[in-house]
């Protein structure tokens, strides 16, 4: 026996965690619920003074029905509780409103009448609420304390535990019985086992105080809805008017269902719950200003291998590449704009940079990167070497960074055979001619400034035939 392992008892439950001391607050679930009936005293409070008032009034002279509606001209207290349709206890209280306002010019004498029949009614409930309010606060309050005893008693048995157990190595084992962590081991289950009992009694408490909620506020519409009939039959002597006009006050407290209230009441606090009918937002279907404005249009993306700039490393890695109307070419990891925030991992302003013109599949671009990342500040200016998945893209490709850089002469060789002798009446875009590196724009037969603004509407053979065109105007010139 004394080699059994002791496994300590595990909760799985919703008020409490699995921990053996959890650090939990175990009255603030009935919380709400005391709130609530703190709601319905206040308004079996407000039918009081009201009979009361109306007990008072019948006695003296019309006029005194004024003081009857003031008993109830102000909102219910805690009136987030209720429903305010029509069809619930605000709506209630506002169709007695409407109807004492009526009773202003009634006379009547049913003083004592009221006072033996209708008041002992409402003041009974009004004591079943209050005691229903005290059994739910002291109740929770004295098991709340019972928990939390037991709680610190097995904290207790616990700290003793860690202290034997480290003095345990110390004294070589040598231990007097009562220290003996095995000993205290056993105490810590059994006060566990006192916490645990006192925890789910108290669960069980409070779920039994939830269930009966619904049955209670039924009874209190009940309670209410005699009330108003007693007050129905002893004002039924007087006027045809004035028992028209309680007759309308009962049938609307008969039109308020048992569960009316406490259904609503779960209705309006639904935002403190997920709703699992609820479609999640999308960024797809989201707008926002500027969000098609023709500068974010790319002119062109898309995916292009190319070769790493450090020279110990080998073969070529492959990447994002967007072509911006600011003239901008950016390389990015991917194209995914969701999991991580999208930084160019380089940036050369097209301007500046040298391209080449495409050779198959390849082209080059030598320029500054200007993406201020620890690459650039290492690498300065260098020659890119790009790679498409075809001659025909890298034609698009070469074809629209022409027109972001504003080129209109001929593009550079990257790597220039030898010279040509013969000349030309006009430049134009010769892959065989060889031309000497230059700092800034595409190389060609003449110098071309390049616009200072580039529109990225333009198309490219516009681009084109407007480059051709000053490009023969300058051969002609000279």
């Amino acid at each position: 026996m004394s080699g059994d392992n002791h496994t300590l008892p595990v909760r799985s439950g919703t008020t409490f965690s699995d921990e053996a001391v959890p650090d939990i607050d175990p009255t603030t679930t009935a919380g709400l619920l005391a709130e609530r009936l703190q709601a319905w005293k206040h308004a079996v409070g407000y039918l009081e003074d009201y009979v009361g008032a109306v007990e008072k009034v019948h006695k003296a002279h019309s006029k005194e029905y004024e003081k009857v509606l003031k008993t109830i001209s102000h909102p219910l207290k805690e009136g987030g509780h209720f429903d305010q349709g029509l069809g619930g206890v605000a709506g209630f209280f506002e169709n007695m409103r409407v109807n004492t306002q009526a009773m202003i010019n009634s006379n009547s004498e049913t003083e004592k009448t009221l006072k033996g029949t209708v008041l002992p009614i409402l003041e009974r409930l009004h004591k079943e609420i209050k005691a229903k309010h005290k059994e739910v606060t002291h109740g929770v309050e004295k098991g709340a304390k019972e928990i939390e005893k037991a709680r610190n008693n097995t904290q207790k048995q616990i700290e003793l535990l860690g202290q034997h157990t480290a003095a345990f190595e110390s004294t070589g084992g040598k231990m007097t019985p009562s220290d003996d962590p095995y000993v205290i081991q056993r105490g810590v289950v059994h006060r566990l086992n006192k916490q645990v009992i006192e925890e789910n009694n108290h669960r069980n408490d409070l779920i039994n105080i939830q269930e009966g909620f619904k049955t209670f506020e039924a009874h209190v519409i009940q309670v209410v809805q005699q009330a108003m009939d007693a007050l129905n039959q002893v004002a039924g002597g007087q006027a045809e008017k004035t028992r028209a006009l309680y007759t309308d006050m009962l049938s609307a407290a008969q039109r308020i269902p048992g569960d009316f209230e406490w259904k609503g009441f779960l209705q309006r606090e639904g935002h403190r719950l997920v709703d699992p009918n609820e479609k999640p937002r999308s960024v797809d279907a989201l707008t926002f200003p500027n969000q098609n404005h023709n500068s974010t249009k790319p002119l062109i993306e898309g995916s292009l291998e190319r070769k790493s700039r450090n020279k110990l490393a080998w073969g070529t890695q492959s990447g994002y590449y967007v072509v911006t109307p600011s003239k901008y070419l950016h390389e990015f990891k991917n194209d995914d704009d969701l999991r991580h925030d999208p930084k160019p991992e380089l940036s050369i302003y097209l301007p500046d940079a040298v391209i080449s013109a495409p050779a198959g599949e390849k082209f080059n671009i030598k320029g500054k990167d200007k993406s201020k990342s620890f690459s650039s500040k290492l690498a300065g200016s260098s020659e890119l070497h790009f790679k498409a998945h075809s001659a025909a893209e890298a034609q698009k490709w070469f074809d629209a960074i022409r027109i972001a850089a504003g080129a209109t002469g001929p593009a550079y060789e990257s790597q220039p055979p030898s010279p040509d002798a013969s000349g030309s009446d006009k430049p134009t875009i010769d892959t065989a001619a060889g031309h000497e590196d230059q700092d800034v724009g595409i190389t060609g037969g003449d110098t071309v400034s390049s616009p200072t603004a580039i529109s990225p509407t333009v198309a490219r053979s516009d681009t084109l035939k407007s480059g051709a065109g000053a490009e023969e105007k300058k051969a002609t010139v000279a």
